[in-house]
Parts: structure tokens; C-alpha cells; sequence
């Protein structure tokens, strides 16, 4: 059984074993990086300076799967056998926390309920409860983004009805034409409706490709500052639908008060007659 030592090691070089009892220990990829260290190498352990007693080899290096949580504290991590790290820190038959794995069909909370009524000395908590709690804080960078895109999104459905009215402007002479000769307003509005919705459907098709851009640009960058294989930007089906149904919604509905401003104009009026 092996346990995990989230702390920083206080002093790890090479060196050569003596007669101290030596133990097994294997290092996170980037621990071992920092530390100049490979598979072979021998270290002191130890919880202070002066207590570098035990050695250690390292026996192997592993890469641990990606933790948002655990990222931006950039610790350096080690992997002993359980009872020699109880050894170690001096702290035989003690643990801060462990996982327990159930049987298929057993409620998580149900399990935790019934431990906390029939022992004491610890507190038992469904992993559900325990993500929920440690993700606080990316719950809150989540409702500050979303904030953001709210105000993004009424930002550009103004700036595109802007636009949609100056472009129909620039038509008065052609409607007035179109009128002229015979075309029925709705022909008109159908018309100007088509190009709002070409126009939205082209933006859309620009916005994923700067999107995909620039998250492959994050996460390069992200992953190779902090050295992992951590995934810092998605670009998921779900969000491009979001993204091109709202295109279309507010390119519509721009182009349709901008066209509907323009037939009920005067044919006269259009031309600058009246």
C-alpha cells in the first residue's frame, strides 16, 4: 500500500547509502525534474534539517494524472510505502485522510451516514461532497466568466444592430428602386432577412476558427509554463451550437428591426425627394 506526501522535501540529494536503513520511494515526474534527480539516485529524508537520518532510493517516477487543484501549487510530491512514511514523520497508525471504494448499487452518502454513526475518531464524507467543497473557488471563477459573457453577448447584439442599420441605410437608393418598379415590401424584408443571416452565419464561422486558435494557443502555452498535460481550454460541440445559435438569433433579429425599418419608409423618402 502506498500513501502520498504532499510536502515539500526538505533536503534530497545524491548520495551514497550507508548503514541507515534505506527505503523505497518513487517521485512525481516534475519533483524529480526540479530536483535533478533520476531512477537509482539515493536521498536523505527527513521532516527538518537536522533529522536527515533515513536515505531513500528512488525506484521509479510517475507522472500523476492532471489536478486542477493541485496546479497552480506546484509541490513536490513523493510516494512511500505506507509504514515507512508512518516511520518517518513519527506518526505510526495515523493517517489525514483515505478513500474507501464501494460495491456497485451503494449510496455514497448512505455509506458515509452509517460510518459516522458507528465509529468515532474520524469523519467520513461521499467524494461527491468533498469535490464540491474543493472546487469553490473554480465555481466562483466560473460565475465571474459567465457574468462576463453575459455582458459580452448584450454588448454585441447592440453593436450588431448598429451595424445592421448602418448596412440597410446604405440600400435606401435599391429599396426605393425596388419599390418603384413593383416589389412588395415583404419581398424586401425577406431579402435584407437573408443577407443578416448569410452575414451571421459567416461570423459564426469566423468566431470558431479564432476560437479554436486561440485555445490551442492557451494551451500550449499553459501547459508547457506549468509543465503538465492539464487541458486549460475546451472548445466542446456544445459551446460552438451556443455559439452559432446565438449568431443567428441576434443577426436576425438585428437585421429584421433594420429591414423593417426601411420598408415602412416612403418610396419618396428613400430617394431623398421628400
Amino acid at each position: 500500500m502506498r500513501a502520498l506526501l504532499c510536502a515539500v522535501l526538505l533536503c534530497a540529494f545524491v548520495s551514497r547509502p550507508g548503514r541507515a536503513q534505506v527505503v523505497d520511494l518513487a517521485l512525481e515526474r516534475g519533483t524529480a525534474g526540479r530536483l535533478g534527480l533520476s531512477v537509482g539516485d539515493t536521498v536523505r529524508l527527513g521532516t527538518a534539517p537536522d533529522s536527515m537520518l533515513r536515505l531513500g532510493v528512488v525506484r521509479a517516477i510517475y507522472q500523476p494524472r492532471p489536478d486542477p487543484a493541485e496546479i497552480a501549487r506546484r509541490a513536490l510530491q513523493a510516494r512511500f510505502h505506507l509504514p515507512d512514511l508512518a516511520e518517518l514523520l513519527g506518526a505510526p497508525d495515523r493517517v489525514d485522510r483515505f478513500g474507501l471504494a464501494l460495491v456497485a448499487g451503494v449510496s455514497p452518502d448512505s455509506a458515509a451516514a452509517e460510518l459516522n454513526r458507528s465509529a468515532f475518531g474520524f469523519r467520513a464524507y461521499p467524494s461527491a461532497q468533498i469535490a464540491s467543497e474543493s472546487s469553490q473557488t473554480f465555481q466562483v471563477v466560473s460565475r465571474f466568466h459567465r457574468a462576463i459573457a453575459m455582458i459580452t453577448i448584450v454588448a454585441s447584439a447592440v453593436f450588431l444592430l448598429c451595424i445592421m442599420l448602418l448596412k440597410v441605410e446604405e440600400r435606401r437608393l435599391d429599396a426605393a428602386v425596388m419599390r418603384f418598379v413593383g416589389v412588395r415590401r415583404r419581398t424586401i424584408f425577406y431579402a435584407l432577412l437573408l443577407e443578416a443571416a448569410v452575414l451571421a452565419v459567416a461570423g459564426s464561422l469566423l468566431g470558431i476558427v479564432i476560437a479554436l486558435a486561440a485555445g490551442a494557443i492557451t494551451n500550449a502555452y499553459y501547459q508547457r509554463f506549468f509543465d503538465t498535460q492539464l487541458v486549460f481550454s475546451v472548445i466542446t460541440p456544445r459551446i460552438v451550437a451556443l455559439g452559432v445559435g446565438l449568431s443567428l438569433v441576434l443577426g436576425l433579429a438585428a437585421g429584421a428591426i433594420a429591414a423593417a425599418r426601411l420598408v415602412r419608409t416612403r418610396p419618396m423618402v428613400l430617394w431623398g425627394r421628400a
